[in-house]
Formats: structure tokens, sequence, C-alpha cells
């Protein structure tokens, strides 16, 4: 009883590793492996123009592509339910919690932004792609090198050298698969496949839910949900350890 079908206890992670720097062409990117998951995210940075209705505003994109040789059940093409959820997921937790100061990244307002392009690659896929994908995320943004510009005459100039992205939050996301009643923390895939439901909290650096998303037909009850936020605060402060240094 409280052991998993992987030996793990309930509120368990699989091992987590991270690593960052790891695509040369892009201007941040990190990999994470959570088990046998495998999350690659690379940043890219472009010059654009903002949405009309925030002028003065960078752009974020997110997108989630679920490589055909990551699992037998990925299929190529458009994106699928899954990869527009995980792209959304992931995109929420960065933008309800104010990751990127998007004011900053405003060169000329109504005219030319920075837009930051989050690109999200699944490698392997063995369960729990959203805390994966979301700590991958966070820590790509967080080794991402803006390029030094002046503006003459309305042209963008590039200049020599680099500067960080404008981090002021570290979202960071906790899933829940529900089973037989119980909760587990960081299902894995044997386990998606018969959860009943799954639940993920997306936390920011001062403890506070930033993004809710539930998954699948069954339901939770309050006293879970309440439960689930306490163990994945918790979790939320670990994971945050791996990929922000102090």
């Amino acid at each position: 009883l409280g052991k998993r079908l992987d030996e793990r206890g309930l509120t368990d992670y699989r091992e987590v590793q991270v690593e960052i720097g790891v695509v040369e062409k892009a201007e941040g990117s990190a990999r994470v492996r959570l088990g046998k998951t495998e999350v690659l995210v690379g940043i890219k940075i472009e010059i654009g123009e903002p949405f009309a209705d925030v002028p003065n505003k960078g752009v974020l994109t997110v997108n989630a592509e679920l490589v055909p040789l990551a699992s037998p059940t990925f299929e190529s093409g458009p994106p699928d339910e899954n990869s527009i959820e995980l792209a959304r997921v992931v995109d929420r937790g960065i933008r309800e919690s104010e990751a990127i100061d998007l004011e900053k990244l405003c060169i000329e307002p109504r005219k030319k932004v920075f837009i930051v392009f989050v690109d999200v690659y699944v490698l392997n896929y063995d369960g729990n792609l959203i805390d994966a994908s979301a700590l991958a995320a966070l820590a790509a943004l967080l080794n991402t090198k803006m390029f030094n510009y002046e503006v003459k005459e309305g042209e963008v100039k590039i200049k020599p050298g680099y500067k960080p992205l404008p981090i002021r939050n570290y979202p960071v996301a906790v899933t829940f698969a529900k089973i037989n009643d119980k909760l587990v923390v960081d299902p894995w895939l044997e386990e998606e496949q018969v959860m009943e439901a799954r639940i993920t909290m997306t936390f920011e650096k001062d403890e506070k839910i930033c993004a809710l998303q539930k998954g699948g037909n069954g339901y939770f009850t309050i006293q879970q949900i309440l439960e689930a936020a306490q163990v994945a605060r918790q979790k939320a402060a670990e994971l945050r350890k791996l990929v922000v240094k102090k």
C-alpha cells in the first residue's frame, strides 16, 4: 500500500535531469529528462510587430511538437489536441506568472518588438509531458541570450554582445493523476493509461498558483485539490531549485 508499480511513493517524482545550452543555434535551450520522458526546448528571438491591444509589449509564442519517434502513438502532421494542450499549459504558466517582462522587449511602441518563440520538442514519451516541458521551458528561458541593439533613424542596428532575457518569475508545473481515488505525483505512461483524471498546478516563485489544468473524464473533490496543492507547492520548490541557481 502506498507504493506504485515502479516502486515510487505516491508523492515521489522520477529522477529529474536538466541540461542547458544543448542547441547551438538557439538563443536558449534546455533538455529535461523525467525518468524516461525526455523533452527539448529551444528559444528563438526575432523582431516583429506587437499586438494592437498591447503595443508596448513583446510577444510570447509557445509551440509543442510530439515527434513521431518519441512514441508509437504520435503521428506526423498538424498539431493534435495533445500538443495543443501541452503548448497551452506551458504558455499559460509563463504568461500568467509574468515570467518574462514583456514591456522590456519593446523596441518601438506600435512598430517593433522582440518576439520570443518557445518551441517544445518531445523526444521520448513515458508520461507527464507537462511537468517536463514546463521545467525545460523555464531552464531554457533562464539561459537565453538576447542580442544588443540600438535604434537609429527608425532602423534597428544589432550591436556586439548579448544580454539575458528579462526574467522576473519562475513558474513550475506539478501534475497529479487520480487512480483508484488516490492521487499520484508525476504519472508515468502506464499510470496515465489507467488514470481517471489528471490535474496540473503551476506555481510562481512566491508559491502562488498561477495556472490550473484538468484532464481526463474523472473528477477531483475539493479536499483532493487542497491536499494536492499542499504537496505540489513543496514539489514545485524542489524542482525550481534544479534550474534557478541562486
